[in-house]
């Protein structure tokens, strides 16, 4: 009769872990989603920033031409290659102003543009850091879903596996503080 009472308090236990766990997931899932917006809206601001850069005509033709049709791919391609446009936009970014003396020479000789760089430059590290932390959500989530307990109870339910975020975000040198 001594076991019945460890059998419960043992059940009930368990069962405070077990809410607890789906608690967290569940938490944990919203942090994903929350993160995702995040991302999505620094990726929209910085493309938007490289277009309003290239469409002032304060730059070269070629350098606006090239910067304005990679920023405008990046807004407007499908789920699917989103995130390689964003790669390009990164890379046409970098190719262009990569040099700090040169965007310090850009900034001295045309005084208009020194607003609309450092606006990029704000928004290029933003979405860096945003997507470094959606990915260290998406990896906590992750790590939670892999374990033996909530896998055999199905605690995450029908959610989605959150799926980290690949891109190239490397802020160009030129944006250097």
């Amino acid at each position: 009769m001594v076991w019945i009472p460890v059998v419960i308090l043992v059940l009930l236990l368990l069962g405070v872990y077990l809410s607890w766990t789906a608690g967290r997931l569940d938490r944990l899932h919203a942090r994903v989603d929350a993160s995702r917006a995040v991302l999505d809206a620094e990726l929209l601001r910085r493309s938007a920033s490289a277009l309003e850069l290239a469409t002032l005509g304060l730059l070269d033709p070629a350098t606006s031409v090239v910067i304005a049709d990679a920023a405008s791919r990046a807004r407007t391609v499908d789920d699917e290659t989103r995130y390689q446009a964003e790669s390009d936009l990164t890379a046409v970014l970098c190719a262009a102003l990569d040099d700090p003396e040169d965007v310090a020479e850009l900034k001295e000789e045309q005084p208009g543009l020194a607003e609309p760089l450092d606006e990029l430059g704000l928004a290029c590290r933003r979405a860096a850091h945003a997507r470094r932390f959606h990915n260290e959500v998406v990896r906590a989530a992750q790590r939670l879903r892999r374990k033996v307990l909530v896998r055999w109870l199905h605690l995450a339910g029908y959610a989605p596996w959150p799926e980290t975020v690949e891109l190239d975000d490397t802020v160009p040198r030129g944006f250097s503080a």
